[in-house]
């Protein structure tokens, strides 16, 4: 016997999950369907030893959309934010120095020469092009300002949010605003300022936030919402295209099987697993697809004794320049962002290593991580013993890269898409890899959706 819904939505990570929340809220009897056994995705908040671990993004910026998800889910009152204006760090000649947080502290401050200050105020007043072709991000920052600024300042920004490479990142793909700023202004200052004036004032927090239990809470709340809506351990093995316009899926629920025929399709999953997914529609999916980059990340969280740590660890962390020779991206000091992160007297320290720039982390041990983190970290921090606990992660395929070109596969992919009417796609190669860029794609998407069916 087959099942009919008016949307199957494949892949229960943030984006699919809130996806399945919006179309069920507008009235559409939506099927989600996650492989594993837990949704969420990389989302995944565990607690160890008295020790509360973000095993994937460890908190993340409000926006609008995820204060109004929020305040649906009525986990508003769970939502902490982190202290405001709090100290952030650069690793500079071994020491840590503070990163300035306006443009006057920017201009103050030593951690830039006076050739890059002159090449900021000369972009203020001047006037610039871009390039017609893709370019990337250390070319971008060279070309703009200098070769400072890319090591010092967006080398480590671009680690924090992609993990990436920024001689291979794509500035109009990754950081759209800025090339748009250029684009529109022929200065990024003028540029920014001129598109902020566009935009409407956001609603909420826009400062760093998790939940009083784990980032967990969000993906938690979802699915408790969507109840029988939502079928773990149940992976798509088939879909085929209909004569008559709608889906045909075969589902497997620890051997069960199961067909079902939706009237429109969302698929979320990952690109190596959307491309293997939608192959039985068109091969070159599965092509496309598998070209989009990862890079992989071990997450690294280690607790302390505060009386073995001597630096103060007042602030969010510090980020780590490539050419300071170190393996590790940066660290987040969870125990001074949150409460509850780690038992009195004890201190949370999470450290990434690899991404883009150093793939080989996958084939190290995860002792050999533990080992690694804290031997980079300890002459930074001032840490006179071992970690107390310790706990690691590998992310094999953590961040999808927006390297060069990125934008031109996007149009193929999107142009592949547009021939299967009542099928989107969703996810974190798509519109940033945030939490709020994929809950605010998710939602566009849902509301793609909702207008297709009411036709």
């Amino acid at each position: 016997m087959t099942r009919h819904v008016p949307a199957l939505v494949v892949g229960g990570g943030i984006s699919g999950l809130v996806c399945a929340l919006a179309l069920r809220k507008a009235g559409i009897e939506a099927q989600l369907v996650e492989a594993s056994a837990r949704p969420g995705g990389v989302i995944n908040s565990v607690t160890r030893d008295g020790f509360l671990l973000e095993l994937g993004p460890q908190s993340f910026s409000g926006t609008a959309q995820l204060h109004q998800l929020c305040e649906d889910l009525g986990i508003s009152d769970q939502v902490v934010l982190a202290p405001p204006r709090t100290p952030r760090y650069i690793l500079i000649d071994g020491e840590l120095r503070s990163v300035p947080l306006s443009a006057p502290a920017l201009f103050m401050s030593s951690l830039i020469n006076g050739a890059t200050k002159w090449a900021l105020v000369l972009d203020i007043l001047g006037k610039s092009t871009p390039p017609d072709g893709d370019e990337s991000v250390a070319s971008f920052v060279r070309r703009k300002f200098s070769a400072q600024l890319l090591d010092r300042l967006v080398g480590p920004f671009v680690s924090g949010i992609y993990a990436g490479d920024p001689e291979r990142l794509s500035v109009r793909s990754a950081f759209p605003q800025l090339y748009e700023a250029e684009k529109v202004s022929g200065s990024i200052v003028r540029g920014m300022l001129r598109l902020a004036k566009t935009k409407k004032a956001p609603r909420g927090q826009s400062t760093l936030q998790t939940f009083r239990d784990g980032n967990q809470t969000l993906a938690s709340a979802i699915s408790r919402k969507l109840g029988a809506a939502l079928l773990t351990e149940t992976s798509l093995t088939g879909i085929v295209k209909r004569s008559d316009g709608s889906f045909a899926a075969h589902l497997d629920a620890n051997g069960r099987q199961e067909s079902v025929t939706a009237q429109s399709l969302v698929v979320t999953t990952p690109t190596e697993v959307t491309g293997k997914l939608l192959v039985s529609l068109d091969s070159q999916f599965e092509s496309l697809m598998g070209s989009v980059e990862y890079a992989p990340v071990a997450v690294v969280s280690l607790g302390y004794r505060k009386k073995d740590v001597s630096h103060s660890l007042d602030g969010f962390g510090f980020l780590v320049p490539r050419s300071a020779g170190l393996r590790i991206l940066g660290s987040v000091w969870n125990s001074s962002l949150f409460p509850g992160r780690a038992p009195d007297g004890q201190a949370l320290l999470t450290t990434f290593v690899g991404g883009a720039t150093d793939p080989a982390v996958t084939n190290l041990k995860l002792e050999e991580l533990a080992n690694l983190a804290h031997r980079e970290i300890s002459p930074v921090l001032l840490i006179k013993s071992n970690p107390a606990f310790s706990h690691v992660t590998i992310w094999p395929r953590a961040l999808p890269q927006y390297n060069l070109s990125h934008g031109d596969r996007l149009a193929r992919i999107e142009n592949l898409r547009a021939q299967f009417p009542g099928m989107w796609l969703a996810g974190n190669y798509l519109r940033g890899p945030s939490i709020g860029s994929c809950v605010e794609q998710a939602l566009t998407v849902a509301d793609e959706v909702r207008h297709w069916l009411a036709q």
